[in-house]
């Protein structure tokens, strides 16, 4: 019985993301775990393919350039208003807020800049445009159940 990263696997990992000047933005304390192979995996697909035929305890960097992993950093969905407009709980940095576009879409926001009379809110991921590294651990590799088999086929139903 194989328990390397393929298809039909439960694949546990933790990872570790830096952006381009190498500082840490992301990392996972506990490991996530996933179905190999398919298309509900939380990771990049560059990322699942790197991990193709790794063991636990191997490791892997994958670069990702900004196009592949967050997107460019879009200005159209930048927007500054009068800070009277703004709930008292969203005036400082950092705070956070979802509403929708003009098609019913939701759009997350965080707050980017406060000063004495304007907010200014940022739909962009925070790492949009830049360049990231992934660094990934597979933790464990084992067989998925036809239970977990059976649940990720009804996934791709609907």
């Amino acid at each position: 019985m194989s328990h390397q990263v393929g298809v039909d696997k439960i694949v546990s990992v933790a990872y570790t993301i830096r952006n381009g000047s190498g500082k840490i933005v992301e990392h996972t304390g506990l490991p996530i775990s996933y179905l190999h192979g398919s298309d509900e995996a939380p990771l990049f697909p560059q990322v699942t393919a790197a991990l193709e035929g790794l063991s636990a305890g191997d490791s892997t960097e994958v670069l990702l350039k900004a196009q592949e992993a967050f997107g460019p950093h879009d200005p159209g969905l930048t927007f500054s208003d009068s800070i009277e407009n703004a709930p008292e709980e969203l005036r400082h940095v950092g705070a956070e807020l979802d509403a929708e576009n003009e098609q019913g879409e939701a759009m997350h926001f965080r707050v980017i800049r406060v000063d004495d009379a304007e907010i200014t809110v940022d739909g962009n991921h925070p790492l949009a445009g830049q360049d990231i590294t992934f660094i990934v651990r597979v933790t464990d590799v084992r067989d998925a159940t036809p239970a977990e088999l059976a649940a990720n086929a009804q996934q791709q139903i609907h």
